[in-house]
């Protein structure tokens, strides 16, 4: 598998040395082939190389490349991805940053058929931004999709996010690619409604922070999420809060109910999200802002958060058990 880049010189632009490729396949001998195409570009450059997919799908890629694989670092994507909200920074970002001044090559398959449909519009919103995140890094991010698998909706999705498509043998233009950040407030999709159940209370003042505290703890408690995940959920809600205290007016309501062997803290506001790179990009130092929504997807499952009319609602998850 070979890209060609629009060649540069002095009377055009400089070529964009990112490249993110849609890998389609339909069977595991394709798949496994066309990820050993891309790793090998990189081996043969002795250039560093990481793999990021989830289960077993890393043993498919191993066996392909047999010894050489020794070469190549190996992620559990369902681990390391669980949240698409941390992919970017603490995966993708990381390993650039840990060989930087060398070209980079990562496969990266954040969407497989396991995903649920609360998680798919942020995973489909990771992809797009990814091209923001690594426009003009010496990087090249390979990305599979299962066509036999997924829906057509995924597929379809695939070319928006991925200015190259690929097969194992042969790569063309996307011609549904467009500008990232238009591409990802496509999939800022409205909520489905919290069910009547739900616990619901509102904080007016920063010096509710105590009581937002408590109250996550207790109702995390309540729910079963084990003891030493209940701090996490505390300091994610705790951080969302903060930020509405600080940045709008009226403070925030947070819903909070159970679904499907999760528990989701739903927090509203009246600000809106005006910033998609937020909590995606790590600050430069520890003097600069931006820590807080780094540590909120580090700390949840999944975040989803939905720009309206009225204001931003942030839906923090949390797996039980």
């Amino acid at each position: 598998m070979s890209v060609t880049t629009s060649p540069s010189g002095p009377s055009g632009p400089v070529a964009d040395p990112f490249e993110h490729i849609g890998l389609l396949y339909d069977t595991p001998d394709a798949y496994a082939e066309g990820c050993a195409a891309f790793l090998r570009r990189a081996l043969d450059a002795g250039q560093p190389a990481m793999v990021a997919v989830p289960g077993g799908n890393g043993d498919l890629i191993r066996s392909r490349l047999g010894g050489a694989a020794s070469r190549v670092v190996f992620a559990d994507m369902a681990v390391a991805g669980r949240n698409p909200g941390r992919i970017i920074p603490r995966v993708l970002l990381d390993f650039a940053r840990r060989h930087s001044g060398q070209r980079v090559w990562i496969i990266g398959e954040p969407i497989w058929a396991g995903r649920s449909e609360v998680e798919y519009p942020a995973c489909a919103a990771h992809e797009a931004l990814i091209n923001a995140a690594f426009a003009g890094r010496d990087a090249a991010i390979l990305c599979p999709y299962d066509t036999a698998a997924l829906g057509a909706r995924a597929v379809e999705d695939s070319y928006r996010t991925h200015p190259v498509m690929a097969e194992a043998d042969r790569t063309w233009a996307s011609g549904l690619y467009a500008d990232p950040l238009d591409t990802a407030a496509m999939f800022d999709q409205p909520l489905p409604t919290p069910p009547l159940t739900a616990y619901q209370r509102t904080f007016q003042t920063v010096g509710e922070l105590e009581d937002v505290r408590s109250f996550t703890a207790g109702l995390a408690r309540s729910a079963g999420l084990p003891d030493s995940r209940v701090e996490r959920a505390v300091l994610a809600v705790n951080e969302v809060a903060t930020n509405a205290f600080e940045h709008t007016a009226g403070g925030c309501t947070i819903t909070v109910w159970t679904e499907t062997a999760t528990l989701v803290y739903q927090i509203d506001d009246a600000g809106h999200f005006v910033e998609p790179m937020a909590g995606r990009i790590p600050p430069v130092d520890l003097q600069s802002r931006g820590h807080g929504l780094i540590l909120v997807n580090e700390l949840s499952d999944l975040v989803r958060r939905h720009d309206h009319a009225a204001g931003t609602t942030t839906r923090l998850h949390f797996v039980l058990g």
